[in-house]
């Protein structure tokens, strides 16, 4: 039989202490499903700015948020849970939407990869849309999902104006897409853009931190 050691047992500890606190909970669950900037958290949960940072430093010495610089508005910061953090709380199911619909800024790259991700993990309906589309997907998004085995419809790049319905679930996986949008009933998912790169590796980072949230999310999303 194998035992945890006591370093194990210690930073168990002081997570469940950390998390022992309704507000601290409460922002863990809303990072549950996607990222946010100290000031849509503040927003969201009714907090003054200085008590949410004193709720945010507890939560960082423990490992369990990270912030890193946004994409678009480079002032911003986006806070994140820990991934391997993420089964240490309770995760509360979200009635499923008619639809999700992932956005990035040309609905070249990320945001059909994420549909493409989403149809296998769902059966939530997916697809994805642009703030300001690309004449196609880009080539890197279609090798990546090639050497994944990811089927990836050729669609053409679509405005959001022309795809959004009424009830959908829209998820931004950019930055410079979600600060241009601003609406309230949005998810965020904080993916560098790897066509920025153009490398192989800069795709299969994407794939796989897009990868990561779909399976994080969909069994919160069925129905």
């Amino acid at each position: 039989m194998n035992f945890e050691s006591d370093g194990s047992l210690d930073r168990r500890a002081a997570i469940y202490a950390a998390l022992g606190d309704p507000a601290r909970l409460r922002i863990v669950d809303i990072l549950t499903t996607g990222d946010a900037a100290p000031s849509e958290l503040a927003e969201a949960l009714g907090m003054p700015s200085n008590l949410l940072a004193h709720h945010l430093k507890v939560l960082r010495e423990v490992g369990l948020v990270s912030s890193h610089r946004s994409q678009g508005d480079g002032r911003r910061q986006y806070l994140r849970l820990v991934e391997h953090t993420l089964s240490v709380a309770p995760q509360a199911a979200v009635p499923p939407p008619p639809r999700v619909v992932f956005v990035c800024t040309a609905n070249s790259a990320r945001s059909h990869l994420a549909a493409a991700l989403w149809r296998q993990a769902s059966d939530v309906p997916s697809t994805s849309a642009g703030t300001h589309p690309a004449a196609r997907i880009d080539p890197g998004a279609i090798e990546v999902a090639g050497r994944r085995g990811l089927p990836l419809p050729r669609l053409r790049p679509r405005a959001l104006a022309d795809v959004v319905g009424e009830g959908d679930l829209v998820i931004t996986v950019c930055d410079l897409a979600h600060e241009e949008l601003g609406v309230s009933h949005e998810l965020h998912w904080s993916i560098p853009d790897p066509v920025r790169v153009g490398t192989g590796a800069a795709f299969d980072a994407a794939y796989e931190q897009i990868e990561s949230r779909v399976l994080a999310l969909a069994p919160r999303l069925a129905s």
